[in-house]
């Protein structure tokens, strides 16, 4: 009974891992198609982008703190019902500012569906099965990204941009299906109370920072990331002070494992995540391939840490995270430094071996790192530890975005990206990427530094 009710709980939670990846590869592809349909400069069309990343990073971690409070099935439902909803909003949007305003809600409801499966997956399986289970899980998140470019290429080429949305309000509602079938609850710090100032300071934070960065060329842009900086110190010392914090700062202070593989963590993900979105404006603007063909190139990476993530989650069940994990990091950063020397004749191999071996370490990285991250809590800091790790990722990812924003609005400002300005573009990506390698680099100290892994069940 207790293997079945597992499998039911693994499936589910695997297909919750799978939708939001799915969401964010498919539209990046589809970009360029957006942007011709609704005639956005490239500012804009960055927040169709950055509006799903921003508002996922910005709620994921009271979410995390949510979930332990009300309940992790039932904020994960909720989530993925939110999910669905503007889903079918985004396919129905009819300007740009419909469609941002869908894809915050987007971000909102996944970072409810984020936090919840790691959780649910911890609480469930013991140290043992627990690498396996998440590497299981992270397999998905993968097989989102693989699938992502390539099925969101042939959509848009075939059916328009809007039936990727449509495709995935259908497979959200057979998630919401199965999610029924779940009918134990998790919620260990049930009636304790919610940091809502500390969660409004944190949201704070972000907005300005990453609008500043997406507006550096304005008055307006330095300013709102001194805001957004002036705001993260105020947010440390809150959390520190508050009684029931969204970000546990004692247990950061003395758990060093948690401390630098987050870190680790939000180094990765600040490093590498821009790289589907910066290509596939690469492979369409700059090569002229069509969404399909950008998207069959894309998929060489996310299909490498689909096949690699289990394994390496199964070796950190034997071997120190630590080791594994940076191994990734550094064959991770070798990887990305291919990418500094694209050019308008860079060959389709060259491209596809770098994203071969990013997706190798990259696979290497996330499962040994999430395995350490999860297993060296108590059981009580289950749903906050997946909050800090989901905030690391999303605040990670934001940041790439971000920094690929900031870039994009220095060389090319507010114009349409178009064929006309294919070299202030090419320029722009060789940028970001000498900024994404020398982070990832940073980021195999961090990876280094963890120490071993100290074993809860």
């Amino acid at each position: 009974m207790e293997s079945k009710f597992n499998k039911i709980i693994l499936i589910a939670t695997s297909l919750g891992a799978f939708i939001v990846p799915f969401m964010t590869s498919s539209v990046n592809i589809a970009l360029p198609s957006i942007s011709k349909d609704f005639v956005m400069n490239s500012v804009v069309l960055n927040w169709i982008a950055l509006s799903f990343i921003l508002a996922n990073a910005i709620f994921i971690l009271p979410f995390g703190r949510l979930a332990d409070i009300l309940g992790r099935k039932k904020l994960l439902l909720c989530g993925m019902s939110a999910f669905t909803l503007s889903s079918l909003l985004c396919g129905l949007s009819f300007n740009p500012a419909m469609l941002i305003i869908a894809r915050t809600l987007q971000g909102i409801s996944g970072a409810a569906i984020a936090v919840t499966v790691l959780s649910i997956l911890t609480s469930v399986f013991p140290v043992g099965a627990r690498g396996k289970a998440l590497g299981l899980n992270v397999a998905m998140t993968y097989m989102g990204l693989s699938i992502g470019p390539f099925l969101g290429g042939l959509l848009t080429k075939y059916l328009g941009w809007r039936s990727i949305f449509f495709f995935i309000t259908f497979i959200g509602v057979i998630v919401i299906i199965s999610l029924y079938n779940i009918k134990q609850e998790w919620s260990e710090a049930k009636g304790e109370k919610f940091d809502y100032i500390g969660s409004a300071i944190y949201g704070i934070s972000l907005i300005g920072i990453i609008t500043g960065f997406s507006i550096i060329r304005t008055t307006w842009g330095p300013l709102f990331i001194f805001i957004g900086l002036v705001s993260i110190i105020i947010f440390g010392f809150f959390e520190s002070k508050a009684s029931h914090p969204i970000l546990n700062m004692t247990l950061l202070k003395n758990n060093r494992i948690l401390t630098f593989s987050s870190l680790a963590a939000l180094t990765s993900y600040s490093a590498t995540f821009a790289l589907s979105y910066l290509l596939s404006l690469y492979l369409q603007y700059n090569k002229g391939y069509d969404p399909s063909q950008a998207g069959l190139i894309l998929i060489a990476q996310p299909i490498v840490m689909t096949l690699f993530s289990p394994l390496a989650g199964k070796l950190s069940d034997k071997i120190e995270p630590q080791k594994v994990a940076s191994l990734g990091m550094i064959i991770t950063t070798i990887g990305l430094s291919f990418f500094i020397f694209l050019k308008e004749s860079t060959s389709i191999h060259y491209i596809i071996t770098a994203l071969l071996i990013l997706g190798f370490g990259f696979a290497l990285f996330s499962s040994p790192n999430t395995n350490a991250i999860m297993s060296s809590v108590d059981k009580k800091y289950y749903g906050i530890t997946s909050g800090i790790l989901g905030a690391s990722r999303s605040v990670g990812q934001t940041l790439s975005m971000g920094i690929a924003s900031l870039v994009l609005a220095v060389y090319i400002g507010n114009e349409q990206i178009s064929s006309g300005n294919a070299a202030n573009l090419l320029k722009s990506i060789r940028v970001t990427f000498i900024i994404l390698t020398v982070l990832c680099f940073a980021g195999i100290f961090a990876s280094l530094a963890r120490g071993k892994m100290q074993k809860n069940i």
